[in-house]
């Protein structure tokens, strides 16, 4: 796979890149050659998620940036500029779902939270990185979204929401920026991930997917790898659903 994957030489960023999905993204970058710049609000936690790189012998920097301030993105952008000058791979994966059952009891200030971290903050830094892949002659960015955008839930509503939005926002990019800048979405079924724990037992026992599981987090690393290398090289505006097989 790192031989098929090679990215030797390619920067990539991945948000919420500390733990998670991002954190195993990250690794699988890592491990085919790209360095990797470890996004999340938390810098002691990127600084913990660059060290398991750097000990697997993978490249990596740390970068604290609270994705939905738009301020922050902008000064992370700059970041990238003046250390890289350019950008290769950008995976838009950092998120946020509090389960809100009754629509009636969500604050303004909690329905911004959601929006600002799933899709504002997406919206911008793909669209201030897209602009320089396509100055510096090309690249990948790929948004993970969730299946919740084409099957919600009573308490998915705002979550739901901005991921449709997200979908939606690929295929727009996609336009935009290319053909030299390809945007692809992995929409995601329920993971096994340390942001699940308080329902993933469970979900993985009655799943009703082909799979008869929820995903663990190395199963989505091969498709992100896929999207990020010029093995996928007609593959641009496309939503790819990784979900185990749901009804």
């Amino acid at each position: 796979m790192t031989d098929y994957f090679d990215l030797t030489g390619k920067i990539a960023l991945v948000t919420g890149g500390s733990r998670g999905l991002g954190l195993d993204i990250a690794k699988g970058l890592a491990a085919c050659g790209a360095e990797v710049i470890v996004v999340s609000r938390k810098l002691e936690a990127c600084e913990a998620a660059v060290a398991e790189i750097e000990a697997a012998g993978g490249k990596a920097i740390a970068a604290a940036c609270h994705v939905g301030n738009w301020a922050e993105i902008g000064a992370l952008v700059e970041m990238v500029k003046d250390r890289f000058g350019r950008l290769d791979i950008l995976v838009n994966n950092a998120g946020l779902g509090p389960g809100t059952p009754v629509s009636t009891d969500v604050t303004e200030e909690l329905f911004d939270k959601v929006l600002a971290v799933n899709l504002k903050g997406p919206f911008r830094l793909a669209a201030l990185m897209g602009e320089m892949m396509r100055e510096k002659g090309g690249g990948s960015i790929v948004n993970i979204t969730s299946t919740a955008a084409v099957k919600p839930k009573a308490e998915t509503s705002i979550y739901a929401a901005a991921k449709a939005g997200l979908n939606a926002m690929t295929k727009s990019h996609a336009f935009e920026f290319g053909p030299t800048v390809r945007v692809n979405a992995i929409m995601c079924g329920p993971f096994w991930t340390d942001i699940s724990k308080s329902w993933r037992e469970e979900a993985d026992r009655t799943s009703q997917a082909a799979a008869k599981r929820i995903g663990r987090p190395h199963e989505i690393v091969t498709t992100a790898l896929y999207l990020a290398s010029p093995h996928s090289s007609f593959t641009t505006g496309s939503i790819i659903q990784l979900d185990g097989g749901l009804p």
